[in-house]
C-alpha cells in the first residue's frame, strides 16, 4: 500500500479583480479540500500516536481530509517558482498580514488584503493547508478533520489536563478545552468521582481541590421561559463543558484533570503538510487522475518554504525534528523554514488526548507543559541532567535551511536561550545550515498595524516595536541562500561569551531604577518534569512530577542603561528609542499581581523633558535631549534604517515605508511630545 492523495477543487477566482502586481502579473485564488488516505503501518507515519486504532477504509488506509488555499501567479511562468506555506496558526492565515502588512483575514481576496503586496509582487505562490486537528469551523478557519482513534470493542479513554484562567468576572463556563473553536474531549463517565478540579494563584503555589458543590460538567443555557414571557437560564449536562456555579474568579489559576475518551489522532497533521506540499512539488496528477495546479504551466515550484509564528513556528521545529521534512519517497518537502518566536519549545500534538491550542509553558500560564522538552537547539547537544544527546536537525539529506527569529519575549517566557545555548547555559555553535537572530526589545506578537497602546491587565503599556520589515529582508536572504548559496547574515544573538547573555541576577543590576516600575522577579524557568513512562508511546500522566532541585539554564538578553537589549538586531523604533522596550509585562493587582502576563511586552516611555527628568527621579535621559525635536527623531530613524539595509537584514524598498510610518511613532502612537 502506498499514500493516496486526491485534490477537490471547490473555488478558482481573480485575485484582487485581476491587478497586476508588477512583473509577478496577476493572480487567483484556488480553494477547496484535499483528501489523504494512508497506510498507517508504513514507516514515514508509524510514529503517529494511536494511527494503528484509527478506523481503516475497505483499502486498510486511514484517511483525513484539510481544507486548503492557494494564492498563485495566474501565468505560472511569471512567477518565481517559490511556494511560501503559511501554517496557518490555529487555522488562521497569518502570512499576509506579517509580509504584506496586511489586514488581518483569513479569506483574502481583495486588493486591500494583499497589503504592500511584498509577496505577490516577488512572485511566491502562497500555500495555506489545515493541519490542526480539532479545530471547529468559523471565522473562516482551515480546518483539518482527523480520525477519532478506539479500541475494537471499547472507546479509548484517558487522563487529560487543561487550565483556564480569567480576566474578569461573570465568566461561569468553558469548553473544556477552554477555547471555543476547539474540540473538546468528552468526559468518559459523567459520573466519574476521580475528576477533579483544583485552583492556585500562582503556577508553582500548591493545589487548592475545589469542592465537587461548586461546578459541575455542564453549560448555561439562556433564552425565553414559558409562553416567551420572560427570560430564563439553566446549567444543562455537558460532557464537553465545564460550568462554575459562582463563576471563575480572576486571579487564579484553575486546572481540571478528568478521564477522557475519543483521542483525535492529531499527529496527522504533520503528514498533511508533508504530503499536500510534496504533491505540489513533485506530481503532475493526485490519484483521480486531477492535474496539479502548480503543474499546469511552464514554471513547476523550483523551492519550498515554510514560515510560522508562534505556535506554528513550534511546529516547524516539531514537523523537522520527527523526520516529516522527507517525504514517503525520501525526497526533501521545504528547502527553508522560517520558524518566528517559537522559543525552545515544540508541540503538544502528537500525543493521546493532546491539545494543539493549548498555550505554551510559561511563568504564570501552562507552567507545566510537554512542548518544552529536550531537544531544545538545532545543534547537537547533550542534557547534562539525563545525559540523553539529540539535536532538531539530524537527518543533513533532508533536513532545511533554518532562520529562526525570537523576540525578547521568548527569552523571557519560554526558554529562548535554550536555543543556541545547552542545558548549563554555555554558548553552543549551530549547524552552518542555521542562523539565529535575537529582535531585540521587540515583543511576541508585533502587529504591523497598530494603531494604539493598550494595557488590559498588565501594569505597563504594550510594547509597540514594529518588525514586519526584518521578515522581508529574512524571505530574502532565505531564498538567495536556498538559490543561489548566497550565506545569509552571521546570526545575531546574545552570547555568553561577550557578556550579552546573562543571568536574571546580572540583569537585574543592569536595569535601570525606573520610578515605580516593578520588574520580574524571574524569568520563566524549566524544572526536570517526569511525565511518567508511557511518555514515549505518547501517553502522559498528568500533572507530571516536577523536580525544582534540576532546572535548565535560562539566561536573558543583557540591556543598556535605558534597559534596552544591547545584542541582536536592533529595529529601527529601538534604535531611536522613546522608552525603554522589554519583552515582559506584569500582571495587575488582582490579576496575578507580579507574575509575567502571556507573551506581552511593555513600553516605559522616557520623560519628555529635563525637567520631567528631574521631577519624577528618573534615571533614563530625557527625549529632548536625545532628539531635540520630531525632525531630529525621524533622522534617526532614517539613520537606523540605512544600517539595516547595509547589514541586508532590511529592504531598500522599506526606508520610505518606515519613515511615512515613524512620523506617527512619536504621537500619536507613543504620546511623546516633540
Amino acid at each position: 500500500m502506498t499514500n493516496r492523495i486526491y485534490l477537490e477543487l471547490l473555488e478558482r477566482t481573480p485575485f484582487a479583480s485581476g491587478v497586476e502586481f508588477g512583473s509577478a502579473g496577476a493572480y487567483e485564488r484556488l480553494r477547496g479540500r484535499v483528501h489523504f488516505a494512508v497506510d498507517p503501518f508504513a514507516a514515514g507515519q508509524r510514529g503517529i500516536v494511536d494511527i494503528g486504532h484509527a478506523p481503516a477504509n475497505d483499502q486498510g488506509l486511514v484517511e483525513c481530509a484539510s481544507d486548503f488555499m492557494i494564492l498563485k501567479p495566474v501565468e505560472d511562468h511569471r512567477g518565481n517558482g517559490r511556494l511560501f506555506f503559511d501554517y496557518g496558526n490555529r487555522g488562521s492565515k497569518r502570512a499576509l498580514q506579517f509580509f504584506c502588512d496586511a489586514p488581518a483575514n483569513n479569506d483574502p481576496k481583495t486588493l486591500e488584503d494583499a497589503g504592500n503586496g511584498f509577496l505577490f509582487r516577488h512572485g511566491y505562490t502562497i500555500v495555506w493547508c489545515g493541519w490542526q486537528g480539532g479545530l471547529y469551523p468559523g471565522d473562516g478557519r482551515l480546518l483539518l478533520d482527523v480520525p477519532v482513534a478506539s479500541f475494537p470493542d471499547r472507546p479509548i479513554t484517558g487522563e487529560t489536563r487543561i487550565e483556564y484562567i480569567v480576566n474578569q468576572t461573570g465568566v461561569t463556563t468553558f469548553p473544556l478545552s477552554s477555547q471555543v473553536s476547539t474540540w473538546s474531549y468528552p468526559v468518559a463517565d459523567m459520573r466519574n468521582p476521580n475528576a477533579r478540579l483544583t485552583r492556585r494563584r500562582y503556577a508553582d503555589d500548591p493545589r487548592e481541590l475545589v469542592s465537587p458543590t461548586e461546578w459541575c460538567f455542564g453549560r448555561l443555557e439562556g433564552g425565553r421561559g414559558l409562553d416567551n414571557r420572560a427570560e430564563e437560564a439553566a446549567v444543562v449536562p455537558s460532557d464537553r463543558h465545564i460550568h462554575m456555579y459562582r463563576g471563575f474568579e480572576p486571579g487564579w489559576i484553575y486546572e481540571l484533570i478528568y478521564e477522557a475518551r475519543d483521542p483525535l489522532v492529531l499527529g496527522l497533521g504533520h503528514l498533511a503538510v508533508r504530503d499536500f506540499v510534496s504533491f505540489l512539488r513533485y506530481r503532475e496528477h493526485d490519484d483521480h487522475g486531477n492535474v496539479n495546479p502548480l503543474m499546469q504551466g511552464a514554471r513547476p515550484v523550483e523551492k519550498a518554504y515554510c514560515w510560522g509564528r508562534s505556535q506554528t513556528g513550534r511546529c516547524i521545529r516539531d514537523f523537522v525534528y520527527e523526520g516529516f521534512n522527507a517525504d514517503i519517497e525520501g525526497r526533501r518537502v521545504f528547502d527553508g523554514a522560517m520558524p518566528h518566536v517559537a522559543g525552545a519549545g515544540r508541540m503538544w500534538m502528537n500525543f493521546r488526548f493532546a491539545n494543539v491550542v493549548s498555550p505554551p509553558g510559561q511563568q504564570y500560564e501552562q507552567r507545566f507543559s510537554i512542548v518544552d522538552r529536550f531537544p531544545f537547539s538545532y545543534a547537537h547537544s547533550v542534557d547534562h541532567i539525563t545525559g540523553n544527546s539529540d539535536a532538531i536537525l539530524k537527518r543533513p539529506e533532508t533536513d532545511p535551511l533554518v532562520l529562526h527569529t525570537q523576540t525578547a519575549t521568548e527569552y523571557w517566557q519560554r526558554r529562548g536561550s535554550l536555543v543556541h545555548t545547552d542545558t548549563l547555559g554555555n554558548d553552543l555553535p549551530q549547524p552552518e545550515t542555521v542562523r539565529i537572530y535575537h529582535w531585540a526589545s521587540s515583543q511576541h506578537f508585533a502587529d504591523p498595524r497598530l494603531k494604539a497602546l493598550g494595557r488590559g491587565v498588565c501594569q505597563q503599556l504594550t510594547n509597540p516595536v514594529q518588525t514586519s520589515m526584518l521578515s522581508r529582508a529574512m524571505l530574502v536572504a532565505l531564498d538567495e541562500w536556498a538559490t543561489s548559496g548566497i550565506a545569509p547574515p552571521e546570526s545575531q544573538i546574545p552570547s555568553k561569551a561577550d557578556g550579552t547573555l546573562v543571568t536574571y541576577a546580572e540583569w537585574r543590576d543592569q536595569f535601570p531604577a525606573i520610578p515605580a516600575v516593578a520588574v520580574p522577579h524571574e524569568a520563566a524557568s524549566l524544572p526536570v518534569m517526569d511525565w511518567g513512562p508511557d511518555v514515549e508511546n505518547g501517553i502522559l500522566r498528568e500533572p507530571p512530577d516536577v523536580d525544582y532541585d534540576r532546572e535548565y539554564e535560562i539566561l536573558v538578553p543583557a540591556v543598556d542603561e535605558d534597559g534596552n537589549e544591547i545584542a541582536g538586531v536592533r529595529a529601527p523604533m529601538v534604535q531611536a528609542p522613546l522608552g525603554t522596550y522589554t519583552g515582559w509585562n506584569l500582571r495587575a493587582r488582582g490579576f496575578g499581581h507580579g507574575a509575567m502576563y502571556y507573551d506581552a511586552g511593555s513600553y516605559i516611555p522616557f520623560p519628555d523633558t529635563p525637567s520631567e527628568k528631574a521631577m519624577t527621579g528618573d534615571p533614563r535621559r530625557a527625549v529632548v535631549e536625545r532628539y531635540g525635536n520630531a525632525e531630529g527623531y525621524l533622522q534617526a530613524i532614517e539613520k537606523a534604517c540605512h544600517a539595516l539595509v547595509e547589514a541586508r537584514l532590511m529592504l531598500p524598498e522599506d526606508v520610505d515605508r518606515v519613515l511615512v510610518r515613524g512620523a506617527d511613532w512619536a504621537r500619536p502612537l507613543q504620546d511623546v511630545r516633540l
